[in-house]
């Protein structure tokens, strides 16, 4: 009845999709690299079998492609998709905004923890899966504000993707102190109750993040 689980094997397959996402993360895969079965197996010291799962779970959260004929690579953004997750996070982490006034405490204590967490690894890092993780946590937590279960599922599922956005642009643009200036001064604006403010900052922080990936990307235009 129970002959086919295998739990040690699933385990193996997990490990595996996660040191290589950890890797995507970190800048040691750029987009658009492929993803080669053998080399990884040699690398990490498990079978084609196990990686080539492992690459099934990295297509299925949206970091990796398949590539006709020739295999699965690191997802490289294009325009479309840089505009599209943008659109995503204002939808998301808007509503969180609009809801500060009605969140309860522990939603709002979380929101600052992330960005405390954000500022102390910016002086103490150069990690930048890392400071990634950080950065998102703090968009997390605006989501958070909605204390809605639906809606930090959607933003999770978008995780991955944002994950690869941020990574690259946090690599690229070098200012993580000047990120950290700018999600306190949003913050500090929705303590203050300025939720109108808030959301305007949101729009003009996504813009600039999403013009800034366009351009390190190589889009600098959004196809019509």
């Amino acid at each position: 009845m129970y002959d086919d689980l295998q739990l040690e094997h699933t385990s193996t397959v997990d490990r595996a999709a996660e040191e290589i996402r950890r890797a995507l993360f970190a800048g040691q895969l750029l987009p658009g690299t492929p993803l080669r079965e053998v080399a990884l197996s040699e690398a990490m010291g498990v079978g084609r079998s196990t990686i080539r799962e492992a690459l099934t779970v990295l297509v299925g959260d949206g970091v990796a492609v398949r590539v006709p004929n020739r295999g699965v690579a690191v997802k490289e953004l294009d325009a479309d998709d840089v505009h599209d997750v943008t659109l995503a996070r204002q939808a998301l982490e808007g509503a969180g905004i609009r809801r500060w006034a009605d969140a309860g405490d522990a939603a709002r204590l979380a929101l600052h923890e992330a960005l405390d967490a954000y500022a102390q690894l910016a002086d103490e890092t150069a990690d930048f899966a890392a400071l990634t993780e950080a950065h998102l946590g703090i968009h997390r937590g605006l989501v958070g504000l909605t204390e809605s279960r639906r809606l930090l599922a959607a933003s999770d599922a978008l995780g991955a993707e944002i994950r690869l956005g941020l990574a690259h642009l946090d690599r690229t643009r070098g200012n993580i102190h000047d990120q950290v200036d700018d999600h306190r001064r949003l913050v500090e604006m929705l303590a203050r109750g300025e939720e109108a403010s808030a959301l305007e900052e949101l729009t003009q922080h996504l813009a600039v993040a999403e013009s800034a990936l366009l351009h390190a990307t190589g889009h600098d235009t959004i196809a019509p």
